[in-house]
């Protein structure tokens, strides 16, 4: 493709994301593929190749239609040599978004001014090395991370004509009508349901390099995922859910930044984690969560209660997953107090020190499956 359509998609991504939609760099380069597989000249085949890459819910394709529209109106499709028919109308073309979002959510500019190399770049390096602009820019790749959670299957069964066991009750309660002698076996199948998501972030002294960036992913969680729950501890534990529930990524950690007031103090992940299990497990742990806990490890604790207070959560939750920015480097060893006490009860330690590192805990969390509480 010339240079030209390429700057009309990523415009038209740009477009997509100011109206509310979610498009990641990397659906905008599928699009720039999608393009070389069907006729460029043919509106009807350039807006059904845009749509199945974007679209990911049905109450989203309104949208989609009226942005797709607005701006194509009187533009040649990307890709076409060949001017398309252009309807009369009485509406301005439009060339930018049509609202402008505002801080983190404008990830469209970052599209268009990063070449995907430069993007690769950011995304490969430890956020502690990164200067302002590039953090800028790796804040708009973890806001804008694409997530495709996958559902599990719970303990509850409903009706499902394709299901593997007979439903006996359904089954005999048909055989007392008109049609009882003829008995129709009816099936059921376990009912599937998106599995909880509880992350813990360490916000302490230790973590300042990594803690923002943290959060932002929390953020991202919380506007794809439908059951997140999100804390911060240093010196105690916060819940600041309600807070992260807000849209716009900078709002939210405005709101944060103001609920929380042990920002940069003592790491005590024990202590933490005893106010956890008993104030919020008994309503959080239902379903088979799994817990993302994101910390480097350092604690000021009693390591004895850390150790006894994770094998609680361990046993309360269906994993644990402990996030830490140092596990990446070639010379980490997990030499200290707190995590030689804590990774027996982890099922996953992982790197989290950039954006591909966040992205990998990304693809394994849509692997996790099994059958929830």
């Amino acid at each position: 493709m010339t240079p030209g359509p390429i700057r009309d998609l990523s415009a038209f991504a740009s477009a997509l994301r100011g109206n509310g939609l979610v498009v990641t760099p990397d659906q905008t380069a599928d699009m720039a593929v999608s393009l070389t597989m069907v006729d460029p000249a043919s509106r009807a085949q350039v807006h059904a190749a845009l749509r199945s890459l974007t679209v990911t819910d049905p109450g989203q394709r309104d949208l989609f239609d009226q942005v797709f529209d607005q701006f194509f109106e009187g533009r040649r499709m990307p890709g076409s040599t060949q001017q398309t028919h252009q309807r009369p109308s009485s509406k301005s073309t439009v060339s930018t978004p049509l609202l402008e979002p505002a801080g983190l959510e404008h990830s469209g500019e970052a599209t268009q001014q990063m070449g995907a190399s430069s993007v690769e770049t950011v995304a490969d390096r430890d956020f502690g090395d990164l200067d302002p602009d590039e953090l800028e820019q790796a804040r708009r790749l973890v806001a804008t991370m694409f997530w495709r959670p996958s559902d599990t299957r719970t303990r509850r069964w409903s009706p499902d004509r394709h299901g593997r066991r007979p439903d006996l009750r359904r089954t005999l309660h048909s055989a007392t009508g008109p049609t009882g002698d003829l008995m129709q076996i009816r099936f059921r199948e376990r009912k599937r349901r998106q599995r909880p998501l509880i992350v813990m972030a360490d916000i302490s002294g230790s973590m300042e390099r990594y803690s923002e960036l943290f959060l932002v992913f929390a953020h991202a969680a919380r506007r794809r995922l439908r059951h997140v729950e999100i804390f911060t501890f240093s010196t105690h534990l916060t819940r600041i859910t309600e807070e992260m529930s807000k849209r716009d990524t900078h709002s939210a950690l405005t709101l944060v930044n103001t609920a929380v007031s042990d920002w940069s103090g003592g790491t005590m992940i024990g202590d933490a984690l005893a106010a956890w299990n008993k104030e919020w497990s008994r309503r959080m742990a239902r379903g088979g969560p799994i817990v993302l806990i994101l910390s480097d490890g350092w604690d000021c604790g009693d390591p004895e209660l850390l150790g006894l207070e994770m094998g609680r959560l361990s046993r309360s939750v269906h994993r644990v997953m402990w996030l830490n920015p140092l596990a990446g480097r070639a010379s980490y060893r997990p030499a200290t107090r707190g995590m030689r006490v804590a990774l027996p009860h982890v099922d996953h330690f992982l790197p989290a020190a950039s954006v591909n590192d966040l992205r990998d805990v990304v693809r394994l969390l849509e692997s996790v499956n099994g059958v929830a509480r």
